[in-house]
């Protein structure tokens, strides 16, 4: 009887993995859109350190501004996914607020960034690993925690901007438009209510390799220009066959 019962437990186990294994299979295309905001830090604005030693006071709604994302997810291992993503926004950097008021340069860039990262989920949705919720048999009504899921990024793209000065910044002549590389570096988390889509929250900085996001740069510069996206991304599921490829062009096939 007690072998009984252990050979049914082991294949209970193994059935669920392999049931988990066949899940993440089905769904590895992935469709994202993002809207939200950025933040940038460059040579425009801010205070000084010895004004703002954490750097938060340099936190402010004069430089917020927008951006939106549109990408694709191929999803290599059950918590890995590849992701192309092509983003576009606006930076604005102002002397209005800071340690150079009297300078009063101000700058308004817009940007268009695509980039290639590498997802890694370090906390998996329980939801996202059931039978029943991924065939729409249950309800995501349970515990919150039940549907979060949480991830961190990173990657390389590259950084199309144009500046927009005022006649202060201007009179500098310094460069105002290029392309360069970009680093991108951040965290999200997904929260799943239906099989077929989730909704996210995403922080994510970019290391830019040009010290002109701002068509400034000076002697007291110790690094390139730096900005953030925070935003609240959809997630669309596109179910796939066996071989990883869409259901809906398998189908033509």
């Amino acid at each position: 009887m007690k072998r009984t019962l252990v050979v049914i437990i082991m294949f209970c186990i193994i059935a669920q993995i392999t049931l988990s294994q066949e899940l993440w299979h089905r769904q590895r295309v992935e469709l994202l859109a993002g809207l939200g905001t950025t933040q940038f830090f460059g040579d425009i604005g801010g205070y000084s350190k010895s004004e703002n030693i954490l750097g938060f006071k340099d936190f402010s709604f004069q430089q917020t501004r927008f951006n939106f994302e549109l990408g694709v997810k191929y999803r290599i291992l059950r918590d890995l996914n590849v992701r192309l993503n092509l983003a576009s926004g606006m930076l604005n950097a102002t002397d209005a607020r800071g340690s150079n008021e009297l300078r009063g340069f101000e700058a308004k860039t817009t940007i268009l960034e695509p980039t290639v990262l590498a997802e890694y989920y370090f906390i998996k949705s329980k939801l996202g690993e059931s039978y029943l919720f991924n065939e729409g048999r249950s309800s995501s009504s349970g515990s919150i925690l039940s549907s979060l899921e949480f991830y961190a990024f990173t990657g390389v793209g590259g950084l199309l901007f144009n500046v927009n000065r005022n006649e202060k910044l201007a009179a500098v002549g310094m460069t105002n438009s290029g392309f360069t590389g970009v680093i991108p570096v951040g965290l999200g988390l997904n929260i799943l209510f239906k099989p077929e889509y989730n909704l996210g929250l995403e922080i994510g900085g970019r290391y830019s390799f040009s010290d002109y996001l701002d068509a400034y740069t000076s002697q007291h510069s110790s690094s390139n220009d730096v900005y953030y996206f925070l935003n609240v991304t959809f997630t669309y599921k596109i179910k796939t066959n066996d071989n990883g490829v869409p259901a809906f062009l398998s189908k033509k096939r």
